[in-house]
């Protein structure tokens, strides 16, 4: 079958990938926007089989080595679908689109669907709102190797454009799941997973714990932090040096800090 071209922002079709934008338009359908070349290449990788995906050679850094992708996606059974270079702009959600634009399924999981190794190191983000705080994230969970991220009462969900696009796509390679705070620590107590909460209210340093075992590190939002229900149900709680004048690290920062310490505890070798 040959490939569907479009010409105009107007097209139904296209109207369509606009309205995904919505986060109750994706929950309804199911599916999500993944954009970009090299998001969409770690995503096949990762297994993911889009549902669509479109195209716009004119925008493509080199069209004919990055149809590897083009070809990677149609075999994962993916509709291939042109589209002219004016209302690829239109429908394209980021600045200086590079012609790849897919419809995938989305990212959604219970914390009791995530298959962890028998010393699970785990990071829980409580009421996280800034799609591109939970992006950065997880693009440090993948580097370093974490073995689920866990969107406690999320504020957004794991199909925002702009989680996708700030995770660099890692949202399909690392395991994520989402639950309110009750259910995420209840999930932890039953799996006897200890709790490492990041607050500024305790004399005890992040480097002054054993992260070896089974770790999950939480951290809250930037304004409140960690909710008192969190905090009770810590096992530890840490904090980070800081000497200059501002109470608090951006939250996706603090994170990294923390998951790197565990990484070297844990004797990870990039």
């Amino acid at each position: 079958m040959a490939d569907l071209h479009l010409t105009s922002a107007t097209n139904p079709r296209l109207k369509g990938l606009v309205g995904l934008r919505k986060r109750r338009t994706r929950e309804n359908e199911g599916v999500t926007l993944l954009e970009g070349y090299e998001e969409l290449a770690l995503a096949l990788d990762a297994g993911v089989r889009p549902r669509a995906l479109y195209t716009c050679d004119d925008l493509m850094l080199d069209a004919d080595r990055q149809q590897d992708v083009v070809d990677a996606a149609r075999a994962a059974g993916a509709e291939i679908v042109t589209v002219a270079r004016a209302a690829f702009e239109k429908v394209a959600y980021r600045e200086g689109p590079d012609g790849f634009l897919a419809v995938v399924p989305s990212v959604q999981a219970h914390p009791r669907e995530l298959d962890l190794p028998e010393r699970p190191l785990l990071l829980v983000a409580e009421g996280v709102e800034k799609p591109g705080n939970l992006g950065a994230m997880l693009r440090t969970a993948d580097a370093v190797g974490v073995d689920g991220v866990i969107a406690a009462d999320p504020v957004t969900d794991w199909g925002n454009p702009n989680v996708v696009r700030g995770s660099k796509g890692t949202v399909f390679s690392v395991p994520v799941a989402a639950a309110s705070t009750s259910e995420t620590l209840s999930w932890l107590e039953e799996r006897g997973i200890p709790l490492v909460a990041a607050t500024p209210d305790t004399d005890v340093m992040h480097t002054d714990i054993d992260y070896r075992g089974p770790v999950a590190i939480a951290v809250g939002t930037e304004k409140y932090g960690l909710t008192d229900e969190a905090l009770a149900a810590a096992t530890t709680r840490v904090r980070i040096p800081m000497v200059g004048q501002v109470n608090s690290l951006n939250v996706a920062t603090s994170a990294a800090v923390l998951l790197y310490e565990a990484m070297r505890q844990r004797g990870v070798r990039g």
